[in-house]
């Protein structure tokens, strides 16, 4: 199929490159703007639902503390007081 592309393309060696550039762009133009969001709502790729059930209404069990200990926190091995920390040496 390609070759006969190239063979049907006219104005020599240049004008098949700048044609098969042209046909490209307008192969991905195609997809971009007219395949792409056609088939959109038909793909389940935002159609998440996640659902975790207690059995107690107005629980929300994925508020809680993951160590289950109240009132100790977890140590960080980053700052949370700068954005820009210093990079740290690796221990060898």
């Amino acid at each position: 199929m390609y070759s006969w592309i190239w063979r049907k393309l006219p104005f020599g060696l240049p004008g098949k490159l700048i044609g098969s550039v042209v046909l490209a762009t307008a192969t991905v133009a195609l997809l971009w703007f007219v395949v792409f969001p056609w088939a959109e709502p038909l793909l389940p790729f935002d159609d998440v639902q996640v659902t975790q059930d207690s059995g107690v209404p107005g629980d929300a069990p994925g508020l809680t503390d993951p160590t289950g200990l109240p009132g100790e926190e977890e140590e960080l091995p980053y700052s949370t007081e700068t954005n820009n920390a210093p990079p740290s040496t690796p221990n060898r």
